[in-house]
């Protein structure tokens, strides 16, 4: 696979904002190598530590602009919506440099709600009803007209506060008034949009967006009321914690193409090409999802609880955005749950108080970081607010209520004069959480044991990505880059489905998990290979009466280390409990690998003739194959029993991982002159029926008895269960896991290449479809 010439540069970068969104975006960005410098306009006292401030607002476009071209910056990357309205990005893409954030043309969702709710109507976005003015009068009059509870919003940015849900008609007049007569908000309240009031959990769901392709985030939920219970006035946002689990993959998934990916579309529909963050505020009512609105960057404080759980480089995605190579950009995203509380200066949100000393920010754990946001560091070198929302507590963990008891603890060591925060940041999701628990609890499933299997496994399945792996253990489905075909003459893709069978009731019986996954890797790879194929990804299926995260992590263990062996991708899977289906203490273990071939190099070959020889490579023991007879036959046996002719203990044998034959033959497949003609992979039905499965109807194949030294296990479930020549010979490998067919003359250079003791077991003979043992 080709190397993204990407990550072979590093990239000087201007951030552009100074809240805490911006120290996020510091923080996750100070952790890629392909970071050369780093500046932020005009950042913080927390983004110093990081990089180097500069002193510009961030709304001077001109001074902007000037400083990127004077240091080389290849990248700005704006953090709020301000400069965007402005046409920072505008003026950067019109100097030659990339930047990550909309077009004032695009930015329209955000700066303009008019705008905003006349696009989603013309492109079928679910949004509620609403009407526009720029006339008091006729809003006034339009309220008296309608019997709904309403939102007004301020058309115009109105940094947070142009957001109001008034409890009665008569706080709505006065709001209007507010807004159109004492022009409380400037400009951005000359235009009102008035709204359908809606009822359901809200959501903020965020995606990157390079004008075609959408890659969505975890849903996260922000917590805008001041006061616990959400009372009190408007703000910023006090907080915020993701994945939200009011909003389930599924509709994520959904939401991101009805909702993010429709914008886009409408937007190029309308010659707007849509690149940087794309934000939809939702409101889940019980009619369905519908957006409250669009914003055109990243959300404060959702920044916070988001890119503690992006695993991939937020450089390369950024870039990818800019060049429209989103759709090849792994985006990656951590198991567990983040959670971000604010802690806000006394009189926030009206009049906030500033210059206030701040302790206590050296103790706090490892998953813990806080990020700053109205803060500034003094001559003496003293940290003292600087404003209305001075920091955001952030930890990351296992589950929610876990990340939010981290974040509290942090909290409690933290503290500056008149400091005033929610304590029910994720209340909502909490219950949410505990009435999934119970409902599935009812139905005898236990989440939690999901998530920590996910969890488990989570890093070593990661350890078998290559740069062809787009996404995938986290996201709704396994990605791979499929750009190495277009080198090949004729490419074939290959595939094998299959399971492991009863001999996962051995590893149960024995707690031995971590062969099994071995065991469905290479059993796959061996499937393919009898077609020329190499693999490429594997999926995986577990599901199970009830989940045992150790055991789960085991068995992916096993696939993975498989999968690192083959140089093949194990990029996803599905991981379900299913009481009831599954009695208690069963399982199934299945997997799907799919692999690639060159048309010409398909086995087996069409020069198949009478007196070809059959070379028997050996196997490690029974494979997968022929469980529910051992396990009869052993029944009365005890499983660490050393059985008179055996050398090891019978469960070491019955649990010895399916032998991958890919190392040993695919220098023989790739020499195009292989004198390997076909290859049976000896599976269930033994050798007699596997070997015609690779003839055509004018061949047979025959095998001599006693060619080849057969394994003592087989021998002696041969003698200990009465069992004939015939079924054991139809049912077990019988030592020979592989079969090529060579011609006489290719013996010799064969065996040598191969490198370990082989056996002609046999000939092709002219007849019937058929296997003659004698």
């Amino acid at each position: 696979m080709k190397t993204d010439s990407r990550s072979l540069s590093t990239k000087n970068i201007l951030l552009v904002g100074s809240g805490g969104r911006e120290h996020a975006l510091a923080w996750k960005l100070a952790q890629s190598p392909r970071l050369a410098r780093l500046w932020i306009a005009p950042g913080n006292a927390g983004t110093a530590e990081l990089g180097s401030n500069v002193l510009i607002s961030a709304e001077d476009i001109p001074g902007l602009v000037g400083f990127a071209r004077e240091r080389s910056i290849e990248l700005v990357i704006v953090g709020p919506e301000g400069p965007l309205a402005l046409g920072l990005a505008d003026a950067l893409q019109g100097a030659g440099i990339r930047v990550f954030g909309p077009t004032c043309a695009a930015a329209q969702l955000e700066t303009s709600k008019s705008f905003a709710k006349g696009f989603m109507q013309r492109h079928g976005i679910p949004t509620a009803r609403y009407a526009v003015f720029t006339s008091h009068e006729e809003a006034a009059r339009y309220l008296e007209g309608i019997d709904y509870p309403v939102v007004i919003k301020a058309s115009g940015l109105a940094a947070g506060k142009g957001v109001i849900l008034p409890e009665s008609r008569e706080e709505a007049c006065r709001v209007l008034a507010e807004f159109m007569v004492a022009k409380s908000l400037g400009a951005a309240g000359q235009e009102v949009v008035i709204e359908e009031r809606l009822e359901g959990e809200e959501i903020s769901l965020l995606a990157f967006a390079d004008g075609v392709t959408v890659k969505a985030m975890p849903p996260a939920q922000d917590h805008k009321r001041l006061l616990d219970g959400d009372r009190g006035p408007n703000t910023g946002g006090m907080g915020a914690y993701a994945p939200a689990p009011a909003c389930p993959q599924t509709l994520a998934e959904k939401l991101s193409r009805t909702v993010l990916q429709a914008a886009v579309d409408g937007l190029r529909a309308e010659g707007i090409r849509y690149q940087g963050v794309l934000y939809a505020g939702l409101i889940l009512t019980r009619d369905g999802p519908r957006v409250l609105e669009f914003n055109c960057r990243f959300g404060d404080p959702e920044t916070q609880a988001l890119l503690p759980l992006l695993e991939s480089d937020l450089i390369e995605i950024a870039e990818a955005c800019t060049e429209g190579a989103l759709a090849r950009t792994s985006v990656l995203w951590k198991a567990g749950s983040c959670a971000c509380v604010v802690l806000a200066s006394a009189g926030y949100p009206a009049a906030s108080v500033s210059g206030v000393p701040i302790h206590g920010l050296e103790a706090r754990k490892g998953n813990c970081i806080v990020f700053h946001a109205a803060t500034r560091r003094e001559k003496s070198g003293e940290l003292v607010s600087a404003g209305g929302r001075v920091l955001g507590i952030t930890a990351w963990a296992g589950d929610l209520p876990s990340a939010l008891r981290d974040a509290q603890d942090a909290i409690n060591q933290i503290g500056f004069a008149g400091m005033q925060y929610r304590r029910d940041i994720g209340a909502r999701g909490l219950r949410h959480l505990q009435a999934m628990r119970s409902a599935y609890a009812d139905a005898g499933v236990t989440i939690d044991s999901g998530n920590h299997a996910v969890s488990l496994m989570r890093d070593t399945v990661r350890s078998t990505y290559n740069s062809a792996v787009v996404a995938g253990i986290g996201s709704f489905g396994g990605l791979y880059d499929a750009a190495a075909l277009r080198s090949m003459r004729r490419p074939v893709l290959v595939a094998s489905t299959d399971g492991i069978g009863t001999k996962i009731m051995i590893a149960a019986q024995a707690k031995r998990y971590a062969p099994l996954g071995v065991d469905i890797v290479n059993h796959c790879i061996d499937d393919v290979l009898v077609q020329g194929g190499r693999p490429l990804f594997f999926l995986d299926y577990f599901a199970a009466s009830c989940l045992e995260p150790q055991m789960v992590a085991e068995i992916v263990s096993g696939m993975a280390g498989a999968c690192r062996a083959a140089s093949c991708a194990l990029i996803g899977g599905e991981t379900a409990e299913m009481p009831g289906v599954y009695q208690p203490g069963e399982f199934d273990v299945a997997g799907t690998l799919v692999g690639l071939v060159e048309y010409d190099q398909i086995l087996p070959r069409p020069a198949l003739q009478p007196g070809d020889l059959l070379l028997g490579l050996r196997s490690s023991g029974p494979h997968t194959n022929g469980y529910s007879l051992l396990r009869r036959v052993f029944a009365q046996t005890p499983l660490e029993a050393v059985l008179p002719g055996l050398e090891r203990p019978l469960v070491d044998l019955l649990l010895e991982p399916h032998r991958s034959y890919l190392p040993l033959l695919a220098p023989l497949l790739d020499d195009p002159t292989a004198p390997v003609k076909a290859l049976a992979h000896i599976t269930g039905g033994g050798l007699v029926e596997n070997l015609p499965r690779i003839l055509p109807a004018s061949l047979g194949a025959r095998i001599q008895r006693g060619s080849w030294p057969v394994p003592a296990l087989f021998s002696i479930v041969r003698e200990m269960g009465g069992v004939s020549d015939e079924e054991m010979a139809r049912v077990f490998n019988l030592g020979i896991g592989m079969v090529a067919v060579i011609a006489p003359e290719s013996l010799g250079c064969v065996q040598q290449a191969l490198g370990e003791e082989t056996w002609v077991i046999g000939e092709l003979v002219p007849g019937e479809r058929k296997v003659i043992l004698q």
